[in-house]
């Protein structure tokens, strides 16, 4: 029954992924590091797939190997979310509103910028004792 469980929740992230990848504004990275974990409880072959997927493989080996988070993935978090400020503002959201959800994606992108953007700068923050995210 866990099995099934994580294999449900495990197809129900991935199909959000393909979701994210053909939308604007929804992430696909959190569902893929979903599905990826979901089906390392659920699902030995499908856990195999998602590594060796072509779209999906390169992010979550170099996310779960270096704590990879390439920049054009943090340009397009940071296009996403102005251009979310932008809808909140135009459609009468409150500042209040704007201003808690502004924080909040504030705290997010500092948290995105402070991992290496290539395995190379991985590589190189390890060999020079620096932090590669938020621990060392």
């Amino acid at each position: 029954m866990k099995k099934l469980f994580w294999n449900v929740l495990g197809f129900l992230s991935l199909g959000m992924a393909y979701i994210g990848l053909i939308t604007p504004g929804i992430p696909y990275s959190c569902f893929v590091v979903a599905a990826a974990y979901c089906f390392s409880k659920g699902s030995e072959r499908m856990h195999r797939w998602i590594y060796s997927h072509p779209i999906f493989g390169p992010f979550l080996t170099n996310w779960n190997e270096k704590r990879v988070f390439p920049q054009k993935m943090r340009y397009m978090m940071l296009t996403m979310m102005s251009i979310s400020l932008i809808i909140m503002y135009v459609t009468g959201v409150k500042p209040v509103g704007i201003l808690s959800t502004a924080v909040f994606m504030m705290i997010v992108a500092i948290w995105a910028w402070r991992f290496p953007n290539t395995p190379e700068e991985h590589d190189r923050r390890k060999a020079a004792g620096e932090k590669i995210g938020w621990l060392k």
